[in-house]
């Protein structure tokens, strides 16, 4: 019996093409961009590309001692990328970080000169009364500090650093040679500078290394990265193909984005999208900055309980397992999540929840990530949060070790901020980064009588004390939400996952962000001069709406405009209905 070849869905056939542009690019050594809408399967066209390069070039390049070089941006990515290529040896899957470091690190004298070009190290190195002469460049913490030996650099220094020295042809040279060919795994988050030094450095035509980006510019919603990259010198390739979402979802995505529509993998299925305002709440909405037009906290709390009743009813499943709730607004997130006092303390939400704030950054990335990796018994990534500097040599160590986290994770449930700080200053397990150590020596200068501090110092030292009073489960609490162990979200953690269902909250408080603002720019022009914030929001709303395999809502606590209603019902072919 003759078995019938599978017909392929619109999804894969647009899949295939794409794939079949991007072989033809590799095989003829022409450097490329994919863009790879939301759903796209971006990571299997790169595993693709790479097993391609395997299959044809792999022996060869091993023999010469090359490599294929594929920059990621999370460990999870990079072990992905590693597992779908069988960890093969033609492949090296590293961090951008790791990455650039395993090629600077053996340049340890232009290390220490070129350290002297890097923004804050000259004054960083004048007041710990320090030379770089002699000293090993180290990168380890990912904070900087400054030994007698040794010279810890920070994340952001190992790309600064890697484009000073792409400046040097010998060290391109040497880049060249030991990776001819270059994959960037969402390139459109690539530090901006970094990314230029690529374009001037490689993408000059003459074709010494094959570089390929995987990504999607519309789905840059990182303030650091570089967005879109255009250069005559790369053949751009879109992959027109979404296998997350159902037809009512892919129907609104390109009507958002129509230079890139998409096809679905099973167009029997429908799925369902709809749109709730609050407009009709007859109440007196915020006038406080960042927040105007916005409901009150509580009132945002209620319309969000009665719209997720009315969801139940039709049908929606909220559990965790199913159903997804992004918050591109913090009106309830601070209540719901258990860090209210922290919120309040700050002007600005991204300050803790990107973690631009020193003290946050620090006590989520460092304290917490090791206190939790101590507490389940994983030493070995202890160790690796704290650095090789970190060690147990004998039962005395361990025992002062065993005491000293003991304390520290019952400070964790029982005490403040101040008093964990006040904890890790003595035992330094983990310790304080340089910034932080220099701010708590600063803030007896607040009850200091004639002491010269700015306005902002002043604001700035009243915050950290505020802060030390906090109680230190606040912090558990905003990394756990960081982290997503809650049925809720913002934007940025939830970039590149999909759920069943997703109820997105549109509303103010970010103040980057005004989705109402975007709305109305859609449908009358965007303003010559606000390109960049158009499409901060555009890009925000994209990724949030682009998440939900069968159901999509959203509903707006901020009012929404006329203009904003109107280009509502055009991208979601239905009105917009007011909350019950």
């Amino acid at each position: 019996m003759t078995r019938v070849p599978r017909q392929l869905s619109p999804a894969e056939q647009a899949a295939e093409v794409a794939l079949t542009q991007v072989f033809d690019a590799i095989d003829q050594k022409r450097s490329f961009i994919l863009e790879a809408g939301a759903g796209a399967g971006k990571t299997y066209s790169l595993v693709q590309s790479l097993q391609r390069i395997i299959e044809k070039d792999g022996a060869a390049m091993l023999r010469q001692k090359q490599r294929v070089a594929c920059i990621t941006y999370t460990n999870v990515a990079k072990n992905e990328i590693q597992e779908r290529t069988g960890n093969n040896p033609a492949v090296v899957a590293e961090t951008i970080h790791s990455f650039c470091w395993s090629l600077l690190k053996s340049f340890q004298p232009k290390l220490r000169e070129a350290i002297n070009q890097l923004p804050r190290w000259p004054a960083r190195l004048e007041e710990a009364e320090q030379e770089t002469e002699g000293k090993t460049i180290k990168y380890d913490l990912g904070y900087p500090f400054v030994k007698e030996t040794e010279i810890y650099l920070g994340h952001d220094d190992v790309i600064a650093l890697m484009v000073v020295f792409l400046e040097n042809p010998k060290f391109r040279a040497v880049f060249v040679k030991k990776f001819p060919i270059l994959f960037i795994d969402e390139y459109q988050d690539t530090d901006k500078a970094f990314a230029e030094a690529l374009q001037q450095r490689f993408l000059n035509g003459e074709n010494e290394l094959l570089m390929g980006l995987f990504g999607d510019h519309w789905q840059k919603i990182y303030g650091t990265g570089c967005g879109l990259i255009t250069s005559p010198h790369l053949t751009v390739i879109g992959k027109r193909a979404n296998f997350r979402s159902e037809t009512a979802i892919v129907d609104m995505l390109n009507r958002l984005r129509p230079d890139l529509t998409q096809e679905v993998r099973d167009n029997s299925t429908d799925g369902s999208t709809s749109v709730y305002h609050t407009n009709n709440w007859s109440g007196q909405r915020r006038t406080d900055n960042h927040w105007q037009g916005d409901l009150p906290a509580v009132e945002a709390h209620n319309h969000l309980v009665r719209l997720k009743a009315e969801l139940e009813n039709e049908g929606w499943d909220f559990s965790p397992r199913s159903t997804k709730i992004l918050m591109l607004t913090h009106n309830v997130l601070a209540d719901e999540q258990g860090y209210r006092n922290l919120a309040n303390l700050f002007p600005r939400n991204e300050s803790f929840i990107k973690k631009e704030d020193d003290y946050i950054a620090f006590l989520v990335d460092v304290v917490e990530a090791t206190c939790a990796a101590y507490s389940s018994k994983r030493y070995g990534e202890m160790f690796a949060l704290l650095g090789a500097k970190f060690s147990i040599s004998n039962p005395a160590d361990k025992k002062r070790w065993v005491e000293d986290m003991d304390a520290l994770l019952q400070l964790r449930e029982t005490g403040t901020v101040g008093q964990v700080l006040d904890h890790l200053k003595t035992t330094g397990r983990p310790k304080l980064t340089e910034k932080i150590e220099y701010s708590e020596e600063r803030l007896g200068l607040l009850d200091e009588e004639g002491a010269e501090l700015s306005d902002n110092d002043r604001r700035h030292l009243n915050r950290i004390k505020e802060l030390r009073d906090i109680e230190f489960k606040e912090i558990t609490s905003l990394a756990r939400f960081i982290e997503d162990q809650t049925p809720f979200s913002t934007k940025h953690s939830v970039k590149g996952a999909e759920f069943d269902n997703v109820l997105v909250v549109i509303g103010r408080g970010w103040n980057q962000y005004n989705f109402v603002q975007m709305l109305e720019w859609m449908h009358s022009g965007v303003p010559t001069n606000k390109q960049d914030t158009f499409e901060r929001n555009r890009n925000l709303f994209y990724v949030a709406c682009s998440r939900p395999k069968k159901r999509l809502a959203l509903l707006f606590t901020q009012e929404v405009s006329d203009n904003a209603l109107d280009e509502l019902t055009g991208l979601f072919a239905s009105a917009p209905t007011p909350c019950p």
